[in-house]
């Protein structure tokens, strides 16, 4: 038998409802919003997106500062585990992006396969 965690739900991450209804109307579609981010974490820059939009700067700035941003240290990767354990998972990560969740699966699927074959 194989351990098969369960994964973080397709929606984990997305904004919460209540934060955002609290959030002020800043005068633009969501579609036009989504424009502005999607061109922004493709590495544009703010002026670059007005121009293509046709926006002024100020409405493009604005639509951008509620973005998360990425964080090379990530805290959503936490493990409750010693310093030298978490660089051992870090190290088993079989691509940089790959999630944690994912690698302590493996890790304890190993784990089970070479106790069940008295390894």
């Amino acid at each position: 038998m194989t351990f098969h965690g369960t994964p973080p739900a397709p929606d984990c991450g997305a904004i919460s409802p209540r934060t955002e209804a609290l959030r002020p109307d800043i005068g633009l579609s969501e579609e036009v919003v989504g424009a502005i981010r999607r061109l922004r974490k493709q590495g544009q820059p703010a002026a670059d997106i007005a121009a293509t939009l046709a926006l002024p700067i100020e409405v493009v700035e604005r639509a951008m500062l509620a973005m998360r941003t990425d964080r090379p240290d990530s805290t959503r990767a936490t493990l409750n585990v010693t310093r030298e354990a978490a660089r051992f998972v870090n190290g088993e990560r079989g691509r940089p992006d790959e999630p944690i969740w994912a690698v302590m699966d493996r890790l304890v699927a190993e784990l089970i396969e070479r106790r069940r074959a008295g390894v």
